[in-house]
């Protein structure tokens, strides 16, 4: 629910652009839709590749050309592009690019549900196997029988698609992977081409079967008209990036904290819950570990504890190791040792360096600012030194018998010696029990005066 309205919210009116954007060739030049699909196969691509096919339908475009580099993502939103894709009336080009780039996992269930896979060199796709949500291999009994069910709907697309259907199922079944050159020798992949407009030539006057009958693609000519993710599709596709996630949870929880120990900033609290809320909106979509978010909730409870009761650092220390530890298990597997910004082989993971940083930011933050803030809050307030006994002041409320008093510009709670103090007259402090004064009548001092 939260993951819609934000994208509801931030999409409104871009959604419409996007769609001008599209219809401003006009419905006599011939186009070709041209859609970005790159990072995870999650719910925000599938709306877009979804929403773009429509467009491409509504405008009546010669083809609809899917660039793609993926890691893989989730089956549910695989299941949802692709289908979309077996039900669309414009020819797909599938084509992976740019060199180094991958359709890995869920992209080779994409790119086989294609009329026409293609691939630029340098890049390649395989290994398709199923695992479960923290990464790892499923139960036996469930994993065969998830294994069997995505073999056959990888089967369906290549058959349908007529790509290499026993290499397709061995992909999920053995999780093969390929080159660009060796899947096109076996007939994975239609062509390899180097770039869009030799791709784009090369599939000019080329006849591919759809459920409609056979169709000629005309691609020379026509214009390229790229659609783009809409503003809501955009941002929460960035945060289902599991370093994104990562560090809106750790800062959310960090946020609130600073909030409890500085109750009444509003700042802290109000980005702790904007954070958390986001974070939890990308975790909908990501392979979350619950032990790894537990060591991890664990470790702030750790930090507090030590605050209250001083352990010499020892339970800080080992809050740093629980969070650090909880951290690299949050998502699975570990993105060791990738470098900052890939994550891990199978695109998940939270990357070590930036868990190192912020470990070491939230250790500075318990060690430095909160434990200064708590020990200054234990010190006794310097104003208790100008309220000794001797002193005078004013009763700034009716003393019958307690009130409050003002000495030296500070006000004070009291009790009068016996008699009734009005206010606006003069008291003088005749004993004092912390922040409390045992005051009588006497002196010379007026209210407003700052005696």
């Amino acid at each position: 629910m939260l993951r819609a309205v934000i994208a509801i919210a931030l999409a409104v009116g871009v959604g419409a652009l996007a769609a001008g954007r599209v219809s401003a060739a006009g419905p006599s030049s011939p186009t070709i839709v041209v859609l970005n699909v790159s990072g995870s196969i999650d719910p925000m691509n599938a709306e877009y590749v979804s929403r773009g096919l429509d467009l491409a339908a509504a405008e009546k475009a010669r083809a609809v050309l899917i660039e793609l580099d993926t890691p893989g993502g989730s089956d549910s939103s695989m299941r949802q592009m692709t289908g979309a894709m077996l039900r669309s009336p414009v020819p797909i080009i599938v084509y992976v690019t740019p060199s180094g780039a991958r359709a890995g996992s869920a992209g080779v269930f994409v790119l086989m549900a294609a009329d026409v896979a293609a691939m630029a060199p340098g890049t390649n796709v395989g290994a398709a196997h199923p695992v479960d949500g923290a990464g790892a291999n499923l139960p036996s009994d469930l994993r065969d029988k998830v294994t069997n069910d995505a073999a056959a709907y990888m089967r369906t697309l290549a058959t349908t698609r007529h790509h290499n259907a026993v290499w397709a199922e061995s992909a999920v079944r053995q999780s093969v992977a390929l080159t660009a050159d060796e899947a096109l020798k076996q007939h994975v992949v239609d062509v390899v081409s180097p770039d869009v407009g030799s791709l784009l030539t090369t599939l000019d006057g080329r006849a591919i079967e759809r459920p409609n009958g056979e169709q000629v693609l005309d691609t020379r000519q026509a214009i390229l008209q790229p659609v783009d993710m809409t503003l809501g599709e955009s941002f929460l596709h960035v945060i289902d990036d599991p370093n994104i996630a990562y560090l809106l949870l750790s800062l959310g929880g960090w946020a609130l904290l600073a909030e409890f120990f500085h109750p009444g900033s509003l700042l802290p609290g109000i980005g702790g819950v904007i954070s958390l809320a986001l974070a939890l909106t990308a975790l909908q979509s990501l392979p979350l570990n619950w032990t790894g978010l537990a060591l991890m909730l664990g470790a702030l409870a750790l930090f507090v504890v030590d605050l209250k009761a001083p352990s010499h650092g020892a339970l800080t220390a080992a809050g740093l190791a629980c969070f650090v530890v909880g951290s690299l298990m949050l998502f699975s597997p570990l993105a060791w040792p990738l470098p900052l910004g890939n994550p891990s082989p199978d695109g998940e993971g939270v990357n070590p360096l930036l868990v190192g940083a912020i470990g070491l930011g939230l250790t500075g933050f318990f060690a430095i600012a909160v434990r200064a803030s708590l020990r200054a809050r234990r010190r006794p307030v310097a104003a208790l030194a100008v309220a000794d006994v001797g002193m005078v002041g004013v009763a700034t409320t009716d003393l019958a018998p307690s009130g409050t008093v003002r000495i030296r510009g500070e006000d004070w709670t009291a009790d009068s010696d016996g008699e009734r103090i009005a206010r606006g007259q003069p008291v003088e402090v005749i004993a004092r029990k912390g922040l409390h004064l045992r005051v009588r009548r006497g002196g010379t001092a007026r209210i407003g005066d700052r005696t």
